[in-house]
């Protein structure tokens, strides 16, 4: 139930957002949440009130599982969703306030927004996806967040946790709550977890198990896993899974996604079907027809993120263009480049592109990568030969880049 003081915020918020769209400075999502946040501190609690909501978060995967997520549960009722991934409190706010009447929602959370947020909503469900190094001058150390997510999990001991075992550390903040649904959703990038969180010992690893040798710490039995073909779940549970988005990596996101919906009362073989029929994710995975180019986007924002990436990338495409810039939503420190494997693209045809192309055409020389500089990124993909052409593009890159596709038409 809303009160009169947030009925007012939320007008107010409402009129933000109109004078926004119209005035063509955005979507006015986030400046509407603004608005409401500030003239009444408790309407996120408000508009949570009454529903059962699922909160998503980790480093990588967020968008994508919250799309998947949001698709299972429609399939028993209404759900409120913040699709276009404004995963900070503004963007929540906007999201429900969108859908007031739906008695589900699935948020999209920042990782260091989470215990705030879980307080103001009371979550049903947390997904914890992964923890890897973002952007360190924003989100800081890693075993930092880890911490504050586990402190977080503990003041909600009744909500259920559907947890990443893959992932040493995501295992690591939900290793003490009553409640946990273990997803082997899979963890290809190990990097970031060497050492145990817990005791700083080492993390030993074997054939997809891992423990740590100073605690008594270790990978627990996933209730929920997968193959190429099928997702197998608790009680003997077998579904075919063919899914639109390509990698390994979703079908690890569809796993959590499906494993959380089930865990709110949906039918496993109907939020299956549902999460299958994703096909791209605020502009992701999608295909556009540019002049002799048909361009697929891909988008990279950290070294995980930009392994899973690159393992999609068609080898045969005409071109590849990797985009990279360093704004402030980026990071501004791109040394995160040399943790990412380029090598492996000797024999395809790449062009370096976005603002600081010049920092990216020099990792690439180092990997023995033959590249083109085209800072343009439009101007790059003009210069692929005809044929498919796969882009890489890391945060505002890709946003810039889906803006002028847009006006391109």
């Amino acid at each position: 139930m809303i009160n009169a003081r947030g009925r007012l915020a939320l007008a107010a918020g409402a009129g933000a957002r109109w004078a926004s769209r119209v005035t063509g400075r955005g979507a006015g999502s986030m400046i509407g949440g603004l608005v409401a946040m500030t003239l009444d501190r408790s309407i996120l609690r408000q508009l949570g009130t009454g529903r059962r909501t699922v909160v998503v978060t980790g480093t990588n995967g967020k968008s994508t599982t919250t799309r998947m997520a949001a698709a299972a549960l429609r399939t028993i009722g209404g759900v409120a969703t913040n699709a276009e991934g404004a995963n900070m409190d503004a963007g929540l706010v906007a999201a429900l306030a969108a859908d007031r009447a739906a008695p589900l929602a699935v948020l999209e959370v920042d990782e260091m927004h989470v215990p705030h947020v879980a307080d103001a909503v009371e979550p049903a469900v947390l997904v914890l996806l992964n923890l890897s190094r973002d952007q360190l001058d924003r989100v800081g150390e890693i075993n930092v967040i880890e911490r504050k997510l586990r402190a977080g999990l503990a003041a909600h001991p009744t909500a259920v946790v559907v947890a990443n075992c893959d992932d040493v550390l995501m295992t690591s903040a939900a290793y003490d709550h009553p409640h946990v649904v273990w997803v082997a959703a899979g963890g290809s990038w190990s990097a970031d977890s060497v050492s145990c969180p817990r005791s700083g010992e080492v993390i030993v690893r074997d054939h997809g198990h891992w423990h740590s040798t100073g605690a008594d710490f270790k990978r627990p039995s996933p209730q929920w896993w997968f193959d190429d073909e099928k997702l197998y779940g608790p009680e003997g549970l077998v579904l075919p899974m063919q899914l639109a988005l390509p990698g390994a990596v979703n079908r690890g996101n569809a796993a959590q996604a499906v494993a959380a919906a089930v865990a709110l009362g949906a039918d496993p073989s109907a939020a299956v079907s549902a999460v299958a029929g994703v096909d791209e994710v605020a502009g992701r995975y999608r295909t556009i027809q540019v002049g002799d180019h048909s361009v697929r986007m891909l988008l990279a924002k950290n070294p995980a993120g930009w392994q899973e990436a690159l393992s999609m990338v068609n080898k045969d495409a005409a071109g590849l263009v990797i985009a990279v810039n360093g704004q402030v939503p980026d990071g501004e420190d791109l040394s995160w480049l040399w943790d990412v494997r380029f090598e492996h693209f000797e024999n395809t045809p790449v062009v370096a592109a976005g603002e600081r192309g010049t920092d990216l055409a020099v990792r690439l020389g180092y990997a023995d990568v033959q590249h083109s500089l085209v800072h343009d990124t439009m101007a790059a993909i003009a210069s692929c030969p005809p044929g498919p052409v796969e882009v890489v593009a890391n945060y505002t890159a890709f946003l810039q880049l889906q803006r002028r596709l847009a006006r391109h038409g």
